[in-house]
């Protein structure tokens, strides 16, 4: 049997995705991720920005543009989303309907900003199922940035609505939205990973999502010159905060995110040692190299394969039998 049909038996299986979310804002920015996709393939997703990326009066043209670069055959792979306007904006719905009108059945998922609470998402995705429905695509799947007070409290809530596979921490707006009682600092590193209030709300975001098992997506780093600084980002969101995934501005950030997040080929070899063990125990419990191991450990390694598996590296043959 499938690790699938067995590990999760009653309960949805968790939510895994790229492990790097790289934002591209104008058409010239979109290309350059698209070629750069083509090259590395499926290991990273791009998220093509509506909210920062278009200009003033530029909106509907811009919606449009997403819509049919994500329709286009440059879409090799369908791993491309888009951000849309906030719920709030003129543009929110506007941007919603011309993309899916463009790109449903292509579209990755749509990224929700500056959401107030959990009232706020719901609306925005009866108003995107309207809209996606409408195109043909059911249940489209949507990523909410978490940067407001109001959504930090509903978290658990928004992180429970089952088309809600990805929350992200939105750093910047959440340290403004204090108006001054986070200092500055704690934007980026090393203040970032030590401030309480901004430890507080990484740490609520991670929880909600593994409970409800979707994807916590960490925030940027703006160093985009020093890469030892992304790359210590990454492994410190990984390690220390329970992150899965995180954004890129920059095309140089994606290889050190992805690396940073890639399982270690010793860790991988040992899960397929220990799922294909377990799988010939007809997944009862097995001794591997002095150790016990049941279920609750074969889910731990079936987890660590989806993440080398999302992340491109090569696979053992059992394992890479497992994803076929």
């Amino acid at each position: 049997m499938h690790p699938t049909e067995v590990l999760f038996l009653g309960k949805q299986a968790p939510v895994y995705l790229p492990v790097c979310d790289h934002y591209a804002g104008s058409e010239k920015l979109m290309r350059k991720s698209l070629a750069l996709q083509r090259e590395l393939g499926s290991i990273f997703d791009i998220t093509f920005d509506c909210e920062d990326g278009a200009s003033a009066g530029n909106e509907a043209a811009h919606a449009h543009l997403v819509g049919t670069v994500i329709a286009s055959d440059d879409n090799r792979f369908g791993r491309i989303g888009a951000r849309v306007h906030d719920v709030h904006s003129v543009f929110f719905e506007s941007d919603v309907s011309v993309i899916c009108q463009h790109a449903a059945s292509r579209l990755a998922y749509l990224m929700l900003p500056k959401a107030e609470n959990l009232a706020d998402v719901q609306q925005a995705v009866n108003l995107i199922n309207h809209h996606s429905h409408k195109a043909g695509r059911q249940s489209l799947p949507v990523h909410v940035l978490i940067e407001t007070h109001g959504a930090l409290a509903d978290v658990a809530a928004i992180a429970a609505i089952p088309q809600v596979e990805s929350l992200s921490f939105g750093i910047m707006d959440f340290v403004s939205a204090h108006y001054g009682a986070i200092p500055s600092s704690a934007m980026r590193s090393p203040g970032q990973f030590s401030h309480p209030l901004v430890m507080r709300a990484k740490l609520e975001i991670a929880a909600a999502c593994h409970a409800h098992g979707k994807v916590p997506s960490h925030n940027v780093t703006t160093d985009i010159v020093d890469m030892a600084v992304v790359t210590s980002d990454a492994h410190r969101a990984a390690a220390e905060c329970g992150y899965t995934r995180m954004w890129s501005i920059h095309p140089q950030q994606i290889k050190a995110i992805v690396n940073a997040f890639t399982p270690p080929q010793s860790e991988v070899s040992e899960a397929t040692q220990i799922l294909q063990a377990a799988q010939h125990a007809e997944w009862g419990p097995i001794q591997h190299n002095g150790n016990l191991h049941d279920r609750a450990s074969y889910r731990y390694y079936w987890s660590v394969l989806q993440r080398a598996q999302c992340s491109g590296i090569t696979l053992p043959e059992f394992a890479a039998h497992l994803f076929n």
